[in-house]
């Protein structure tokens, strides 16, 4: 039996209660979850609106009063995990945009593997929604985005190696999506 957290509305009224305050995360994720909404056609029907749900919690884990680690994906699961979410939700939101690759940079792979990873149209669509959302919701095509990343860490950081790691996998998943959404 779904929770209101795996539909549109749950997903975007626990997102609205936490993430106003932190400005343009608050604007990406709208941002996204738009998104996720137009490229829904890439996943099966059933599964569109769990797609535009991971998208308005993907950054959840950002929120303040959730911090545990610092690392966003691991937070925002745990935290809907807490909250009785849809077990696939809780592991979308884990492994949004290759968190495997950020989690090995923090020491953290082994909390981020308690949530298995799928490899699926609909990982790959969130994965697309993201990775072509700017900071404060500006609309990047994959190496802009990728490019924007870049220049707002420095070279050596976590996110400058985790991302530098992980643009192939990320790049996978985009023209995998942009695929799918074309022979619809």
């Amino acid at each position: 039996m779904p929770t209101a957290l795996d539909t549109p509305q749950g997903a975007a009224a626990l997102a609205e209660s936490l993430l106003p305050p932190l400005g343009n995360r608050w604007l990406h994720t709208q941002a996204v979850a738009a998104k996720a909404q137009e490229v829904s056609s890439a996943v099966p029907e059933d599964e569109r609106d769990l797609l535009v749900a991971a998208a308005w919690l993907h950054d959840l884990g950002y929120a303040p009063e959730l911090r545990d680690t610092g690392f966003h994906p691991l937070d925002g699961a745990r935290h809907l995990a807490s909250l009785g979410a849809p077990d696939r939700l809780v592991r979308l939101v884990a492994h949004h945009s290759g968190a495997v690759y950020e989690a090995e940079q923090r020491g953290l792979s082994a909390e981020l593997s308690a949530y298995e990873r799928e490899d699926s149209p609909l990982l790959d669509a969130l994965i697309y929604a993201d990775m072509t959302t700017g900071p404060a919701g500006q609309r990047f095509d994959f190496d802009a985005r990728m490019d924007e990343i870049l220049d707002r860490y420095e070279p050596g950081s976590v996110v400058h190696t985790a991302i530098s790691k992980a643009r192939p996998y990320l790049k996978d998943a985009v023209s995998r999506t942009l695929s799918r959404i074309a022979a619809t």
